[in-house]
Protein backbone atom coordinates (compact mmCIF):
# COMPACT_ATOMS: atom_id res chain seq x y z
CA UNK A 1 0.00 0.00 0.00
CA UNK A 2 1.43 3.26 -0.94
CA UNK A 3 2.26 5.26 2.08
CA UNK A 4 -0.86 8.44 1.74
CA UNK A 5 -3.07 5.45 1.17
CA UNK A 6 -1.67 4.01 4.53
CA UNK A 7 -1.60 6.97 6.59
CA UNK A 8 -5.17 8.08 5.67
CA UNK A 9 -6.55 4.59 6.71
CA UNK A 10 -5.37 4.99 10.13
CA UNK A 11 -6.05 8.85 10.77
CA UNK A 12 -9.34 7.45 9.54
CA UNK A 13 -9.60 4.15 11.30
CA UNK A 14 -8.34 5.94 14.48
CA UNK A 15 -9.79 9.17 13.99
CA UNK A 16 -6.44 10.47 15.21
CA UNK A 17 -3.88 12.67 13.95
CA UNK A 18 -1.44 11.48 16.36
CA UNK A 19 2.11 10.39 15.66
CA UNK A 20 3.86 8.45 18.71
CA UNK A 21 7.04 9.13 18.77
CA UNK A 22 9.16 6.53 19.94
CA UNK A 23 12.07 8.73 21.11
CA UNK A 24 12.82 6.40 23.71
CA UNK A 25 15.91 6.93 26.27
CA UNK A 26 17.02 4.50 28.31
CA UNK A 27 17.47 6.11 31.44
CA UNK A 28 14.06 7.36 31.06
CA UNK A 29 12.28 3.98 31.19
CA UNK A 30 9.61 3.28 34.16
CA UNK A 31 11.49 1.95 36.83
CA UNK A 32 10.06 -1.47 36.58
CA UNK A 33 11.93 -2.25 33.72
CA UNK A 34 14.89 -0.50 34.78
CA UNK A 35 16.03 -4.18 35.68
CA UNK A 36 16.15 -5.60 32.29
CA UNK A 37 19.38 -5.61 30.52
CA UNK A 38 17.51 -4.25 27.38
CA UNK A 39 14.12 -2.08 28.58
CA UNK A 40 13.99 -0.65 24.98
CA UNK A 41 11.57 -3.34 23.65
CA UNK A 42 9.51 -4.36 26.38
CA UNK A 43 8.98 -0.66 26.83
CA UNK A 44 8.07 0.23 23.38
CA UNK A 45 5.97 -2.63 22.88
CA UNK A 46 4.07 -1.35 26.05
CA UNK A 47 3.66 1.79 24.93
CA UNK A 48 2.43 0.20 21.21
CA UNK A 49 -0.05 -2.40 23.08
CA UNK A 50 -1.69 0.75 24.76
CA UNK A 51 -1.49 3.30 21.97
CA UNK A 52 -2.29 1.47 18.38
CA UNK A 53 -6.49 2.47 18.17
CA UNK A 54 -5.33 6.40 18.86
CA UNK A 55 -2.73 6.87 16.63
CA UNK A 56 -2.28 6.94 13.07
CA UNK A 57 1.89 6.24 12.91
CA UNK A 58 4.96 6.05 14.89
CA UNK A 59 7.54 7.68 14.47
CA UNK A 60 11.08 6.14 16.18
CA UNK A 61 13.79 8.16 16.03
CA UNK A 62 17.30 6.43 15.07
CA UNK A 63 19.53 8.67 17.31
CA UNK A 64 18.35 7.13 20.47
CA UNK A 65 18.89 3.74 19.01
CA UNK A 66 22.40 4.53 17.64
CA UNK A 67 23.19 5.64 21.33
CA UNK A 68 22.50 2.50 22.76
CA UNK A 69 25.24 0.72 20.31
CA UNK A 70 24.70 -2.76 18.52
CA UNK A 71 21.68 -3.46 21.34
CA UNK A 72 19.98 -0.32 20.38
CA UNK A 73 20.09 -1.12 16.91
CA UNK A 74 18.48 -4.43 17.42
CA UNK A 75 15.60 -3.12 19.80
CA UNK A 76 14.85 -0.77 16.63
CA UNK A 77 14.62 -3.86 14.44
CA UNK A 78 12.35 -6.04 17.39
CA UNK A 79 9.81 -2.61 18.01
CA UNK A 80 9.21 -1.63 14.35
CA UNK A 81 8.24 -5.57 13.61
CA UNK A 82 5.61 -4.70 16.98
CA UNK A 83 3.81 -1.99 14.84
CA UNK A 84 0.47 -3.43 13.55
CA UNK A 85 1.09 -3.50 9.80
CA UNK A 86 -1.88 -0.97 8.70
CA UNK A 87 -0.21 1.70 10.63
CA UNK A 88 2.53 3.90 9.19
CA UNK A 89 6.47 3.57 10.49
CA UNK A 90 7.99 7.19 9.69
CA UNK A 91 12.03 6.89 10.53
CA UNK A 92 12.92 9.91 11.58
CA UNK A 93 16.88 9.82 10.42
CA UNK A 94 17.04 13.47 9.24
CA UNK A 95 19.03 11.80 6.44
CA UNK A 96 21.13 13.88 3.74
CA UNK A 97 23.70 12.75 1.88
CA UNK A 98 24.52 11.79 -2.24
CA UNK A 99 25.01 9.39 -4.63
CA UNK A 100 25.47 5.80 -2.73
CA UNK A 101 25.38 6.60 0.23
CA UNK A 102 21.96 8.24 0.09
CA UNK A 103 21.44 5.22 -2.05
CA UNK A 104 22.15 2.69 1.40
CA UNK A 105 20.17 4.58 3.91
CA UNK A 106 17.06 4.27 1.79
CA UNK A 107 17.79 0.74 1.90
CA UNK A 108 18.40 0.35 5.51
CA UNK A 109 15.35 2.55 6.38
CA UNK A 110 13.01 1.08 3.82
CA UNK A 111 14.42 -2.45 3.94
CA UNK A 112 15.77 -3.15 7.35
CA UNK A 113 14.17 -0.69 9.59
CA UNK A 114 10.68 -1.75 7.71
CA UNK A 115 10.08 2.06 7.19
CA UNK A 116 7.20 3.82 5.02
CA UNK A 117 8.52 7.00 5.36
CA UNK A 118 11.80 8.87 6.31
CA UNK A 119 13.02 12.46 7.02
CA UNK A 120 15.43 14.46 5.27
CA UNK A 121 17.55 17.48 5.52
CA UNK A 122 17.07 18.68 2.18
CA UNK A 123 20.55 21.24 2.09
CA UNK A 124 22.20 19.01 -0.14
CA UNK A 125 20.07 19.04 -2.80
CA UNK A 126 17.85 16.97 -5.10
CA UNK A 127 19.83 13.92 -5.57
CA UNK A 128 20.25 13.48 -1.58
CA UNK A 129 16.33 13.24 -1.99
CA UNK A 130 15.34 10.96 -4.74
CA UNK A 131 16.57 7.68 -3.58
CA UNK A 132 14.06 7.93 -0.76
CA UNK A 133 10.93 8.62 -3.15
CA UNK A 134 12.28 6.14 -6.11
CA UNK A 135 9.41 3.36 -4.46
CA UNK A 136 6.28 4.85 -5.03
CA UNK A 137 4.95 3.20 -1.46
CA UNK A 138 7.34 4.88 0.57
CA UNK A 139 7.49 9.17 0.98
CA UNK A 140 9.89 11.21 2.76
CA UNK A 141 9.20 14.27 4.81
CA UNK A 142 11.94 17.00 4.30
CA UNK A 143 13.08 19.72 6.94
CA UNK A 144 11.09 23.04 5.99
CA UNK A 145 10.35 24.73 9.14
CA UNK A 146 11.53 22.81 12.19
CA UNK A 147 10.38 23.12 15.64
CA UNK A 148 13.69 23.77 17.64
CA UNK A 149 14.36 27.06 18.96
CA UNK A 150 17.04 28.02 16.58
CA UNK A 151 15.36 26.54 13.07
CA UNK A 152 15.37 30.58 12.27
CA UNK A 153 19.12 30.95 12.20
CA UNK A 154 19.31 29.23 8.51
CA UNK A 155 15.63 28.72 6.99
CA UNK A 156 14.41 32.21 7.96
CA UNK A 157 17.13 33.50 5.49
CA UNK A 158 16.08 35.07 2.50
CA UNK A 159 16.57 33.62 -0.89
CA UNK A 160 15.70 35.21 -3.63
CA UNK A 161 13.25 37.38 -1.65
CA UNK A 162 11.73 34.79 0.26
CA UNK A 163 12.49 32.82 3.63
CA UNK A 164 14.78 29.69 2.67
CA UNK A 165 11.69 27.14 4.28
CA UNK A 166 9.60 28.71 1.54
CA UNK A 167 12.37 27.60 -1.52
CA UNK A 168 12.50 24.17 0.02
CA UNK A 169 8.64 23.60 0.40
CA UNK A 170 8.39 24.81 -3.52
CA UNK A 171 10.90 22.30 -4.21
CA UNK A 172 9.63 19.76 -2.03
CA UNK A 173 6.06 20.41 -4.18
CA UNK A 174 8.09 19.43 -7.72
CA UNK A 175 9.70 16.66 -5.95
CA UNK A 176 6.24 15.14 -5.14
CA UNK A 177 5.10 15.38 -8.39
CA UNK A 178 7.88 14.33 -9.98
CA UNK A 179 7.92 11.28 -7.31
CA UNK A 180 7.06 8.13 -7.53
CA UNK A 181 7.28 8.02 -4.30
CA UNK A 182 5.30 10.75 -1.77
CA UNK A 183 7.36 14.01 -0.54
CA UNK A 184 6.27 15.78 2.51
CA UNK A 185 7.32 18.55 4.35
CA UNK A 186 8.64 18.79 8.05
CA UNK A 187 6.54 21.73 9.69
CA UNK A 188 6.98 22.61 13.65
CA UNK A 189 3.98 24.08 15.48
CA UNK A 190 5.69 26.15 17.51
CA UNK A 191 5.67 28.19 14.25
CA UNK A 192 1.98 28.98 13.46
CA UNK A 193 2.34 31.63 11.36
CA UNK A 194 4.95 29.90 9.26
CA UNK A 195 2.66 26.22 9.42
CA UNK A 196 -0.35 28.67 7.80
CA UNK A 197 2.45 30.40 5.37
CA UNK A 198 3.90 26.95 3.94
CA UNK A 199 0.04 25.30 3.67
CA UNK A 200 -1.36 28.45 1.46
CA UNK A 201 1.96 27.49 -0.63
CA UNK A 202 1.81 23.88 -1.38
CA UNK A 203 -2.16 23.03 -0.27
CA UNK A 204 -1.19 19.04 -1.53
CA UNK A 205 2.12 18.38 0.29
CA UNK A 206 1.37 15.90 3.79
CA UNK A 207 2.89 17.43 6.59
CA UNK A 208 4.99 15.97 9.84
CA UNK A 209 4.49 18.26 12.72
CA UNK A 210 6.63 18.20 15.73
CA UNK A 211 6.83 20.59 18.52
CA UNK A 212 3.11 19.59 20.41
CA UNK A 213 3.58 18.99 24.25
CA UNK A 214 7.10 19.44 25.61
CA UNK A 215 8.06 22.16 23.24
CA UNK A 216 4.74 23.94 23.88
CA UNK A 217 3.71 23.99 19.74
CA UNK A 218 0.07 24.86 18.92
CA UNK A 219 -2.01 21.99 18.47
CA UNK A 220 -4.82 24.23 17.24
CA UNK A 221 -3.18 25.20 14.50
CA UNK A 222 -1.19 21.98 13.54
CA UNK A 223 -4.94 20.61 12.97
CA UNK A 224 -6.29 23.81 11.04
CA UNK A 225 -3.33 24.05 8.81
CA UNK A 226 -2.11 20.90 8.24
CA UNK A 227 -4.56 18.81 6.12
CA UNK A 228 -4.09 18.96 2.57
CA UNK A 229 -6.52 19.93 -0.25
CA UNK A 230 -7.29 16.57 -0.94
CA UNK A 231 -8.26 16.01 3.08
CA UNK A 232 -5.36 14.09 4.29
CA UNK A 233 -4.40 14.90 7.61
CA UNK A 234 -1.61 16.20 9.23
CA UNK A 235 1.25 13.58 11.57
CA UNK A 236 1.50 15.23 14.49
CA UNK A 237 4.01 14.13 16.55
CA UNK A 238 4.07 14.15 20.48
CA UNK A 239 6.89 12.21 22.29
CA UNK A 240 7.25 12.48 25.34
CA UNK A 241 4.53 13.73 27.20
CA UNK A 242 3.26 10.41 25.93
CA UNK A 243 6.11 8.20 26.15
CA UNK A 244 7.18 9.82 29.83
CA UNK A 245 3.36 10.08 31.24
CA UNK A 246 4.42 7.94 34.18
CA UNK A 247 7.25 5.78 34.90
CA UNK A 248 5.56 3.59 37.75
CA UNK A 249 4.28 0.32 36.98
CA UNK A 250 0.97 2.24 35.53
CA UNK A 251 3.65 3.72 32.89
CA UNK A 252 1.47 2.29 29.60
CA UNK A 253 -2.28 3.25 30.91
CA UNK A 254 -0.66 6.56 31.48
CA UNK A 255 0.69 6.78 28.22
CA UNK A 256 -2.53 5.74 26.47
CA UNK A 257 -4.71 8.59 29.09
CA UNK A 258 -1.90 11.19 27.83
CA UNK A 259 -2.09 9.84 24.19
CA UNK A 260 -6.43 10.10 24.19
CA UNK A 261 -6.12 13.61 25.84
CA UNK A 262 -4.22 15.11 22.80
CA UNK A 263 -6.72 12.81 20.47
CA UNK A 264 -9.84 14.38 22.45
CA UNK A 265 -8.11 17.92 21.93
CA UNK A 266 -7.41 17.39 17.89
CA UNK A 267 -11.01 16.31 17.73
CA UNK A 268 -12.35 19.18 18.93
CA UNK A 269 -10.59 21.28 16.87
CA UNK A 270 -11.31 19.62 14.21
CA UNK A 271 -15.50 19.82 15.27
CA UNK A 272 -14.34 23.71 15.61
CA UNK A 273 -13.42 23.82 12.05
CA UNK A 274 -16.52 22.08 11.05
CA UNK A 275 -18.61 24.19 12.77
CA UNK A 276 -17.13 27.38 11.38
CA UNK A 277 -17.09 25.92 7.76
Amino acid sequence: MAFLDKLTHAQQKNRSFLCVGLDIVVANTPLPLQGHDEPMLPFARAIIEATQDLVCAYKPNLGFYLAEGAAGIVALERIVRAIPDDIPIILDGKFGDIGNTAQAYARGAFEQFKADAVTLSPYIGSDSVKPFLADRERAAFVLARTSNPNAGEFQNLASDGRPLYEQVARLAERWHAEGPGACGLVVGATAPQELQRIRSIVPDLPFLIPGIGAQGGDLEAAVQHGETRSGIGPVINVSRSVLYASRTANFAEAARQAALAIVEQMRQSMKSMEHDG
